[in-house]
Parts: structure tokens; sequence; C-alpha cells
């Protein structure tokens, strides 16, 4: 059973919202100092919403137990996932969705955010889920699932701002992973951007100054 979301409100009356969801072996405070870092304006209005990763048996890691959104179970010649996890935590990530609007948040006012793992699972959500969301930032990702959804979705499905940013020097996520990933969901006619920085797998400064201008504009009132 994974524990409850943290959540962080803004000062005032919240009227969007951003579900981030973080990498394997994390957990949910990881990206709370991020929230800082982006320096948003007075009276920003933005709710996040930080889920936990239930623990699980990590197949790849010899079976030891740590936060995961889905096990992996093998590494080559693409990554093998648990399909059953993926879509329990897709499910999951919908949920969330769905209580923000239910407390009054517009969906399209709702940003899906994930990192690493966490990043793999909101993709498999908004395209599963055909969801009309103000858009997803995809960090240090790829898409294990994105070419079978991709080729589910009829030519109604809805098309969304997705924001991709990835580390030219990433040894756990090769950079080719992620630009994949980028490259299917723009040929499906998503509004993509791809932002590659000199970095590991991580965030930097300027990452974060590309999320906070990229985030603003989709919030804009």
């Amino acid at each position: 059973m994974s524990q409850a979301p943290l959540i962080i409100d803004p000062p005032g009356t919240a009227d969007a919202c951003v579900i981030l969801l973080h990498g394997l072996g994390a957990d949910r405070f990881d990206f709370v100092p991020v929230v800082e870092a982006l320096n948003l304006p007075a009276g920003h209005g933005i709710r996040f919403v930080f889920p936990q990763a239930p623990t699980r048996r990590v197949t790849i890691n010899n079976g030891f137990p740590m936060p995961c959104w889905y096990d992996i179970l093998g590494m080559s010649p693409a990554r093998v996932i648990n399909d059953a996890h993926m879509s329990e935590s897709a499910a999951l990530v919908r949920q969330l969705v769905e209580a923000q609007i239910a407390q009054g948040i517009a969906e399209r006012r709702i940003i899906l955010a994930g990192f690493s793992q966490g990043g793999a699972v909101v993709l498999h959500a908004m395209l599963e889920g055909e969801l009309r969301i103000g858009g997803l930032a995809a960090l240090s990702t790829y898409g294990p699932t994105v070419p079978e959804l991709v080729g589910r979705q009829g030519a109604d499905a809805p098309k969304l701002d997705l924001f991709f940013a990835h580390g030219r020097h990433d040894d756990v996520l090769p950079i080719s992973m992620g630009r994949e990933a980028h490259d299917q969901l723009q040929a499906a006619g998503h509004r993509t951007e791809w932002h590659e920085y000199p970095m590991g797998h991580e965030v930097c400064p300027s990452e974060v100054a590309d999320i906070r201008e990229w985030l603003t504009q989709r919030l804009a009132q």
C-alpha cells in the first residue's frame, strides 16, 4: 500500500495543479526543493501533488525492495517491465487528476510531470486515458509503452504540450531513449519541446529555469 501523496498548496486559492512522480528508489519528498527553486511569482495558485510509489522488489536490482512504480524485469535489448504494475500506477495518476477536478481545478489547468520511471508512468497515463490536461513534463525518462498506446489512438485523441528534458551524460537512461519517446509523440501530433543539458541522470538549474518558463506559459491566466 502506497502512502498518501504529499501536497504543497499555494499561499492563496489553488486554481492549477502539478502532479509530479519521482523516480525509482526515491520518494515523494525528492522534488520538493524544486518547488522553491522554480521561484514562481507570488499568487501563482499552483498546487503541487507528489505521490509516493509503493515499495516493491525490483528484479534488476537482485530483488531488493525499494519504492518503484513498476518492476523492471530486464535491461536489454530494451527495458522489460511489469505491465500490471504500469497499469496500476497509471490508474493512480488518473485518479489523482480526477480528484483535483472534483476539487474544482479545471482539467486544462492540470500538469503531469515525472522523472525517470515516474515520467514513463505519466506518459502512459496520459495516452491510455486520453487526458485533456494542460501539458506534461517528461524529465530524464523514456516511453516503454508509448509505441503501443500511440498505435491504438484515433484521430480525435487529444494533442498536448509536452516538455522533454534529458542529460547528455545520462548513464541510467541514455539520452537516445528519451529522444525516441519524444520523436514518437511528436510524430503522433503532440506539440513537443526537446531540451538537453550537460548533466547525468539528475536535474540542473538551467533545466529548472526552462521548466519554470514552460510551466508559467501553460498556466498563464
